[in-house]
Protein backbone atom coordinates (compact mmCIF):
# COMPACT_ATOMS: atom_id res chain seq x y z
CA UNK A 1 0.00 0.00 0.00
CA UNK A 2 1.35 3.74 -0.41
CA UNK A 3 0.61 6.70 1.17
CA UNK A 4 -2.37 7.29 -1.77
CA UNK A 5 -4.01 4.03 -1.40
CA UNK A 6 -6.99 2.68 0.45
CA UNK A 7 -8.97 5.11 2.31
CA UNK A 8 -7.28 6.04 5.70
CA UNK A 9 -10.96 5.20 7.09
CA UNK A 10 -10.37 1.64 6.79
CA UNK A 11 -9.26 -0.53 9.63
CA UNK A 12 -5.70 -0.38 8.47
CA UNK A 13 -2.82 -2.67 10.23
CA UNK A 14 0.44 -4.17 8.84
CA UNK A 15 1.95 -7.88 9.13
CA UNK A 16 6.04 -6.93 9.08
CA UNK A 17 7.61 -10.48 9.25
CA UNK A 18 11.20 -10.54 9.41
CA UNK A 19 11.87 -7.67 11.24
CA UNK A 20 15.67 -6.60 12.32
CA UNK A 21 14.48 -8.29 15.83
CA UNK A 22 13.68 -11.14 14.06
CA UNK A 23 10.38 -11.37 15.10
CA UNK A 24 6.68 -11.23 13.31
CA UNK A 25 4.45 -8.70 14.92
CA UNK A 26 2.08 -7.07 13.30
CA UNK A 27 2.39 -2.88 13.46
CA UNK A 28 -1.00 -1.49 15.27
CA UNK A 29 -3.36 0.30 13.06
CA UNK A 30 -3.32 4.40 13.01
CA UNK A 31 -6.70 5.82 11.34
CA UNK A 32 -4.89 8.47 12.09
CA UNK A 33 -1.58 8.16 9.73
CA UNK A 34 -2.88 5.08 7.78
CA UNK A 35 0.43 3.79 6.42
CA UNK A 36 3.45 5.27 8.91
CA UNK A 37 6.23 3.23 6.95
CA UNK A 38 5.43 4.45 4.29
CA UNK A 39 5.89 8.30 5.33
CA UNK A 40 8.82 7.60 7.13
CA UNK A 41 7.31 7.82 10.72
CA UNK A 42 7.93 4.54 11.82
CA UNK A 43 11.21 2.91 10.45
CA UNK A 44 12.66 -0.97 11.05
CA UNK A 45 15.20 -0.37 14.17
CA UNK A 46 16.72 -2.66 16.68
CA UNK A 47 16.71 0.45 19.14
CA UNK A 48 14.62 -0.54 22.45
CA UNK A 49 11.37 1.96 23.41
CA UNK A 50 12.27 4.00 26.35
CA UNK A 51 8.35 3.27 27.45
CA UNK A 52 7.97 -0.32 27.34
CA UNK A 53 11.79 -1.46 27.53
CA UNK A 54 11.13 -3.72 24.50
CA UNK A 55 13.47 -3.56 21.26
CA UNK A 56 10.23 -4.62 18.91
CA UNK A 57 12.08 -3.93 15.22
CA UNK A 58 10.25 -0.98 14.65
CA UNK A 59 10.96 3.03 16.37
CA UNK A 60 8.80 6.10 16.01
CA UNK A 61 11.33 8.85 13.96
CA UNK A 62 8.83 11.86 13.97
CA UNK A 63 8.42 14.79 16.53
CA UNK A 64 7.74 14.57 20.32
CA UNK A 65 6.81 17.33 22.24
CA UNK A 66 7.71 16.55 26.03
CA UNK A 67 9.63 17.66 28.60
CA UNK A 68 12.39 14.75 27.99
CA UNK A 69 14.37 14.18 24.73
CA UNK A 70 12.44 11.28 23.35
CA UNK A 71 13.72 11.59 19.26
CA UNK A 72 14.14 7.91 18.40
CA UNK A 73 13.26 6.43 21.47
CA UNK A 74 9.44 5.64 21.37
CA UNK A 75 7.90 2.84 19.37
CA UNK A 76 4.44 2.23 17.99
CA UNK A 77 2.96 0.37 20.28
CA UNK A 78 3.37 2.46 22.91
CA UNK A 79 2.19 5.42 20.49
CA UNK A 80 -1.04 3.74 20.05
CA UNK A 81 -2.44 2.78 23.44
CA UNK A 82 -1.77 6.19 24.65
CA UNK A 83 1.24 4.95 27.07
CA UNK A 84 3.77 6.29 25.56
CA UNK A 85 1.67 10.11 26.15
CA UNK A 86 0.50 9.50 29.67
CA UNK A 87 4.12 8.21 31.04
CA UNK A 88 5.97 11.11 29.75
CA UNK A 89 3.06 13.71 29.19
CA UNK A 90 3.92 13.44 25.19
CA UNK A 91 2.12 14.81 22.21
CA UNK A 92 2.94 13.94 18.71
CA UNK A 93 0.83 15.52 15.50
CA UNK A 94 1.43 19.78 15.82
CA UNK A 95 -0.73 22.64 15.33
CA UNK A 96 -4.42 21.33 14.89
CA UNK A 97 -5.86 23.24 12.09
CA UNK A 98 -9.96 22.90 10.62
CA UNK A 99 -13.10 22.84 12.00
CA UNK A 100 -13.87 23.32 15.89
CA UNK A 101 -13.89 20.04 17.50
CA UNK A 102 -14.42 18.73 21.08
CA UNK A 103 -10.65 18.98 22.74
CA UNK A 104 -11.15 14.98 23.43
CA UNK A 105 -10.95 14.61 19.96
CA UNK A 106 -8.40 16.42 19.27
CA UNK A 107 -6.44 14.45 22.49
CA UNK A 108 -6.80 11.25 21.11
CA UNK A 109 -5.21 12.44 17.72
CA UNK A 110 -2.61 13.92 19.51
CA UNK A 111 -1.79 11.70 21.80
CA UNK A 112 -2.40 8.14 20.34
CA UNK A 113 -1.13 9.21 16.57
CA UNK A 114 2.53 9.34 14.88
CA UNK A 115 3.55 12.84 14.02
CA UNK A 116 5.41 13.68 11.05
CA UNK A 117 8.21 15.68 10.50
CA UNK A 118 8.26 18.80 8.42
CA UNK A 119 10.33 21.57 7.58
CA UNK A 120 8.41 23.93 10.17
CA UNK A 121 6.31 23.14 12.92
CA UNK A 122 3.93 20.59 11.66
CA UNK A 123 0.18 21.31 11.70
CA UNK A 124 -2.76 18.26 11.54
CA UNK A 125 -6.14 19.41 9.56
CA UNK A 126 -9.44 18.75 11.37
CA UNK A 127 -12.52 18.54 9.11
CA UNK A 128 -16.17 16.93 10.15
CA UNK A 129 -15.46 17.15 13.50
CA UNK A 130 -13.06 14.85 13.65
CA UNK A 131 -8.78 14.41 12.82
CA UNK A 132 -7.71 13.90 9.32
CA UNK A 133 -5.80 11.08 7.64
CA UNK A 134 -1.63 11.95 6.94
CA UNK A 135 -1.02 10.98 3.41
CA UNK A 136 2.25 11.47 3.59
CA UNK A 137 4.91 14.30 2.08
CA UNK A 138 3.86 15.33 -1.29
CA UNK A 139 5.53 17.53 -4.30
CA UNK A 140 4.56 19.15 -7.67
CA UNK A 141 4.23 15.81 -9.24
CA UNK A 142 2.05 14.23 -6.82
CA UNK A 143 -0.26 17.41 -6.14
CA UNK A 144 -1.26 16.73 -10.16
CA UNK A 145 -3.57 14.48 -8.67
CA UNK A 146 -4.99 16.38 -6.61
CA UNK A 147 -5.60 19.50 -8.90
CA UNK A 148 -8.61 21.20 -6.22
CA UNK A 149 -5.61 20.78 -3.34
CA UNK A 150 -3.20 22.21 -5.44
CA UNK A 151 -6.13 25.51 -5.82
CA UNK A 152 -6.38 25.97 -2.36
CA UNK A 153 -2.34 26.15 -2.32
CA UNK A 154 -2.63 28.47 -4.70
CA UNK A 155 -5.06 30.81 -2.88
CA UNK A 156 -3.19 30.44 0.24
CA UNK A 157 0.36 31.47 -1.22
CA UNK A 158 -2.04 34.49 -3.07
CA UNK A 159 -3.52 35.59 0.15
CA UNK A 160 0.45 35.87 1.26
CA UNK A 161 0.16 38.79 -1.13
CA UNK A 162 3.08 37.00 -3.44
CA UNK A 163 2.59 37.26 -6.92
CA UNK A 164 0.95 34.59 -9.78
CA UNK A 165 4.67 34.42 -11.02
CA UNK A 166 5.80 33.78 -7.28
CA UNK A 167 2.93 31.18 -6.31
CA UNK A 168 3.47 29.23 -10.09
CA UNK A 169 7.60 28.97 -9.30
CA UNK A 170 6.41 28.24 -5.05
CA UNK A 171 3.94 25.25 -6.42
CA UNK A 172 6.45 24.09 -9.67
CA UNK A 173 9.20 23.77 -7.07
CA UNK A 174 7.28 21.52 -4.22
CA UNK A 175 9.29 18.31 -3.71
CA UNK A 176 8.22 15.59 -1.46
CA UNK A 177 11.86 15.03 -0.73
CA UNK A 178 13.19 18.79 -0.52
CA UNK A 179 11.80 22.05 0.20
CA UNK A 180 9.34 23.63 -0.37
CA UNK A 181 6.77 20.72 0.97
CA UNK A 182 3.50 19.77 0.50
CA UNK A 183 1.67 17.81 3.40
CA UNK A 184 -1.11 15.82 2.23
CA UNK A 185 -4.55 14.82 4.45
CA UNK A 186 -7.54 13.38 3.70
CA UNK A 187 -10.88 14.10 5.66
CA UNK A 188 -12.30 10.65 6.94
CA UNK A 189 -15.51 11.02 6.88
CA UNK A 190 -16.30 12.93 3.38
CA UNK A 191 -12.92 12.16 1.71
CA UNK A 192 -12.07 15.28 1.01
CA UNK A 193 -8.52 16.07 0.76
CA UNK A 194 -6.31 19.18 1.88
CA UNK A 195 -2.53 20.07 2.61
CA UNK A 196 -0.34 22.75 3.48
CA UNK A 197 3.13 23.16 2.60
CA UNK A 198 6.10 25.00 4.10
CA UNK A 199 10.12 25.75 4.08
CA UNK A 200 12.64 27.12 6.56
Amino acid sequence: MTAFGPRAGADTTFLCAGSVTGMSEELPGFPYHPDPLATGAVVASSTMCLCCGRARGFIYTGPVHAVEELSNLLCPWCIADGSAAAKYDAHFIGDPVGDDVPLEVVMSVDTCTPGFSSWQDPRWFFHCGDGTAFMGAVGAAELAMFPDVREELRSEAGAWGWSAEGVDSCLGALDKDSQPTGYLFMCRTCGRYMAYADFT
